[in-house]
């Protein structure tokens, strides 16, 4: 437990600032996501530092395929989430409101990632901005060691979390539900202002973070393309025709089981349609072995990435250039890595098994 960095006092409440939820708490009380609580006149995190989900993953899991592809990550989660999505896969975890958990000490995680050549650590499996104090202190240890740090967030946070990412995060994957349907959101997930979502868009793009857009499209609760349509053009109108987006199939899970996975179809009437609008990088995800969980050139069209699921079967690129055709690809890749390591500490520390 440790005193958390995002709240406010607001007369005889706490208010939490992690997320747009701003839950304003009495005296003992715990906000929404379950590990954020106020105690006396101050608000803790209670999970700090104890960890229910560690793992070392291919960045592709993310999936971030335009982020130093090829790279191993440090994945960590705790308990608790800002929703409440009942067809949540990491439910048994995300669900939890009480802390459990292993204790993982700022620097264990950063010891880890470097034991297992990792390349960053992944905030993952729960909305990470609930633990964003941890996360926080994570990063910037990991910045000190050369290693970057991503999000794979539900964008339902606040604009003081925002501030406090900006100090340690390099990536950042956003991920839709159901083409963000107000009504699907509303019904399914327990969010009633999905309008935040799209205001984080703006202001992420005003900073030098890398972004990638996924979107878990559910048969018949959450496919339909008019929807669709307007979430892309809303991402197209802020960040452009080369953000890559991924349409991920959906399968039965935790409280929507009685639904089918989603046909592949659907999928890549989605793919379709947001090629039309005007993408140059659409992908489809848990299809493993579909043809559009490739990079293709969009100039020569050519496959760059061969993927089947999150193996890398095939490399087209030289540095960031299609090795056929010599277009530029807008994608990061291990050999123009920028260093991540803080200005005001370029020294790595020595933790003894280096």
């Amino acid at each position: 437990m440790k005193e958390a960095l995002l709240y406010r006092k607001e007369k005889d409440r706490i208010v939490c600032t992690a997320c747009v939820r701003y839950c304003r708490l009495t005296d003992k009380a715990i906000g929404f996501c379950g590990i954020r609580q106020r105690i006396g006149d101050k608000l803790f995190l209670l999970n700090y530092g104890k960890v229910i989900a560690a793992n070392i993953d291919p960045i592709e899991k993310k999936p971030l395929f335009h982020f130093f592809p090829r790279s191993r990550v440090l994945s960590i989660g705790t308990t608790g989430c800002n929703l409440a999505c009942k067809y949540c896969q990491n439910w048994d975890i995300s669900q939890r409101r009480r802390v459990e958990g292993f204790e993982f000490s700022v620097k264990e995680a950063v010891e880890t990632a470097l034991e297992y050549g990792c390349e960053g650590v992944s905030y993952t499996y729960n909305e990470p901005t609930i633990f964003i104090e941890y996360a926080y202190d994570v990063g910037r240890l990991a910045k000190k060691h050369n290693l970057f740090n991503t999000f794979v967030s539900n964008g339902y946070f606040s604009l003081e979390a925002i501030e406090l990412m900006k100090k340690f995060l390099d990536a950042i994957t956003l991920d839709f539900k159901g083409n963000a349907d107000p009504e699907f959101l509303k019904k399914y997930a327990y969010v009633f202002q999905p309008e935040k979502i799209y205001e984080n868009l703006i202001h992420l793009k005003e900073w030098d973070l890398h972004v990638e857009f996924t979107d878990l499209v559910i048969p018949r609760i959450g496919d339909d393309l008019k929807q669709a349509e307007k979430l892309l053009k809303k991402i197209y109108d802020e960040f452009g025709e080369n953000v890559p987006i991924h349409f991920l199939r959906f399968f039965p899970h935790y409280k929507l089981t009685i639904l089918e996975p989603t046909p592949i179809t659907i999928l890549e009437k989605h793919w379709e349609l947001a090629k039309k609008i005007g993408f140059n990088y659409v992908y489809l995800g848990n299809v493993p072995g579909h043809k559009y969980e490739n990079t293709y050139c969009d100039e020569c069209g050519k496959i760059l990435i061969r993927r089947f699921g999150f193996d890398i079967l095939e490399w087209n690129l030289e540095k960031d250039k299609c090795k056929f055709c010599g277009n530029k690809i807008p994608i990061r890749v291990k050999n123009d890595k920028k260093n991540f390591v803080e200005k005001e500490n370029k020294q790595k520390t020595n933790f003894g098994f280096l």
